[in-house]
């Protein structure tokens, strides 16, 4: 074994020594630990000598970093310097792409949602759909950061995608030409009728507050007496402007959702804020399967509180935390560290948001019929009948 190979195994040992030594003093789990690495440090050795073509060790330590942490969860993953900074651009607010949400649910990468007025939604992928191929190439047993690679590119190019839809039970085909992905959060704000205020929000980002709150006042002066926060196919972003969201209809201080993790500072609280909350405002929320992470969040809180009517499809289910921890070499762990719930303690992650009543098939007529209409999306339409009915009002001792 040269000596680049042997160096970089007692970094690795000593690493994980220490590791192990901080985290416990199990003498049994130690000596199982150190055993697996002798196993990790022989394949290594044997793999450097024998393979049929030389590999450089970084590749070989790559390689089993991504094997190991795409082991663990869909959304832990080791990320090479340029895929870190990929996602470091994310937070941009745009990206050349085709506009999709992506994740792996059951071991297939899976759409989570498409963004509205992007190339992907206009071609008609939908929420759940699964990516059986990428231009001709199968993506089992890809990770998503390889995965995100595929999909995006040079805007102007042509993506090839293979999609299962399994509520067809067929395999479709699309070609969809990348564009540059601008995302608007605020989508729709207007009264629709009778008071009704309407609010459709696309995603949490750092801004998103802030828009949200021009649109509240603008409902306002149009004088909105109860609300519908339309949250489909919306998943997620910035967890602290979906906290802040949340705590402008629950009292201040009231807890929004908490994590729970293997160490103590996993565990966290995140509790409302707002200093004049709206406390008496009938409330719909819509969610679809496109609803993940923040939105859930966000209606889960609501929907614990009896603040608000959770109307539509069960939502995503993607309720974890995942911290990214940069390395020395530039690139980074991106890790799942604990599991949120909310304020009474059901767990979000793999469960979803159940709403309080199921309406399905909210657009009931084609996308190319003309611009979205309120009065023809059937879930919309039911939130407004709960509105006038007075069944969406905050109930008695939920505060």
């Amino acid at each position: 074994m040269n000596k680049k190979i042997i160096a970089l195994l007692m970094v690795i040992i000593v690493l994980l020594a220490c590791a192990t030594l901080a985290i416990s003093f199990d003498k049994k789990k130690s000596n199982d630990l150190y055993r697996q690495v002798e196993l990790f440090s022989d394949v290594l050795a044997v793999v450097d000598t024998d393979y049929v073509d030389e590999v450089k060790p970084k590749d070989l330590i790559y390689g089993a970093l991504k094997g190991m942490l795409s082991s663990l969860d869909p959304h832990s993953q080791f990320m090479d310097a340029d895929t870190y900074n990929e996602l470091k651009s994310d937070t941009e607010g745009q990206f050349g792409g085709l506009g999709i949400e992506i994740s792996l649910k059951d071991g297939l990468l899976t759409i989570i949602t498409p963004i509205e007025d992007t190339p992907a939604w206009q071609a008609g992928l939908k929420a759940g759909d699964r990516i059986v191929k990428v231009n001709n190439q199968l993506t089992r047993g890809i990770d998503l950061s390889e995965a995100m690679k595929k999909l995006r590119g040079k805007p102007g190019e042509i993506v090839k995608l293979t999609i299962l839809r399994e509520s067809e039970k067929k395999l479709l085909e699309f070609s969809i030409t990348r564009a540059i992905i601008k995302i608007n959060d605020i989508k729709e704000a207007k009264v629709l009728e009778g008071g009704i205020g309407y609010i459709r929000m696309l995603e949490f980002r750092d801004n998103t507050p802030k828009d949200f709150n021009a649109a509240i006042k603008k409902l306002v002066k149009l004088k909105m007496d109860s609300l519908i926060l339309d949250l489909r196919n919306n998943p997620g972003g910035v967890l602290e402007s979906a906290l802040e969201i949340t705590g402008k209809f629950i009292p201040e201080g009231k807890l929004i959702a908490y994590t729970k993790g293997r160490k103590e500072n996993q565990n966290l609280q995140f509790k409302a804020q707002a200093k004049h909350p709206m406390l008496n405002l009938p409330m719909v929320i819509l969610i679809n399967e496109g609803s993940a992470s923040g939105s859930e969040i966000l209606a889960g809180a609501l929907q614990d509180y009896k603040r608000a009517v959770i109307l539509g499809e069960k939502s995503f289910g993607k309720g974890s935390v995942q911290t990214v921890i940069p390395l020395s070499d530039g690139s980074a762990l991106r890790l799942t560290t604990s599991k949120y719930f909310t304020p009474s303690g059901k767990i979000i992650h793999g469960k979803g948001v159940i709403p309080d009543l199921v309406v399905s098939n909210g657009i009931k007529k084609e996308k190319d019929e003309g611009p979205w209409e309120y009065k023809s999306d059937l879930q919309v339409m039911a939130a407004v009948n709960l509105i006038k009915k007075g069944i969406a009002l905050p109930l008695r001792g939920s505060q």
